[in-house]
């Protein structure tokens, strides 16, 4: 039996908090703490919302081992748009950030708040057209995912050993 009181914060998403809830309840009874949550946001499927992301559809998301090229290509090609059917329509009506997967994304992985704001008045006026804020996206995503790679590459069998060890959690 592993240590008691040390209190527990634990992430999920939104469809688990029904358990969670109960959890917090049953925990009382049993003499320890309630666990305090994290609620977090799904990314969406590229296709939208319609869609999920599965590891059997490599088209269905944004990998980590996926190159920058991938990258570009998913997002070019499977990336739902909010814009509009054409040119000449996307113009005069302005694309829908609230269903556009390469906006919705961009909440996500844009540091810039200013930029995403910016980003977010010239789709939606039509000033910015799809391929445009496709191309922010996968500028954004790109060096992200090749950090992460360069980083993963450096993490050796002693790393994971000493990550992995065991020691008093208090």
């Amino acid at each position: 039996k592993g240590p008691r009181g040390i209190p527990c914060l634990i992430p999920c998403a939104i469809d688990q908090d029904p358990y969670f809830r109960m959890t917090r309840d049953v925990a009382v009874k049993l003499g320890e703490f309630k666990p305090a949550l994290i609620h977090s946001k799904f990314f969406p499927a590229l296709q939208g919302d319609s869609g999920k992301m599965s590891a059997s559809d490599p088209n269905s998301a944004i990998f980590v081992t996926d190159t920058e090229k991938q990258i570009q290509k998913k997002i070019n090609k499977y990336a739902f748009s909010g814009g509009g059917v054409s040119i000449e329509e996307h113009r005069e009506k302005g694309g829908n950030c609230e269903i556009d997967i390469p906006f919705r994304y961009l909440t996500f992985f844009l540091e810039d708040d200013d930029r995403l704001e910016e980003i977010r008045r010239d789709y939606s006026s039509g000033k910015m057209l799809t391929g445009e804020i496709k191309a922010e996206l996968a500028g954004v995503l790109g060096p992200i995912v090749k950090t992460h790679q360069d980083n993963r590459s450096k993490v050796t069998d002693e790393v994971v050993d000493q990550f992995l060890r065991i020691r008093k959690l208090y």
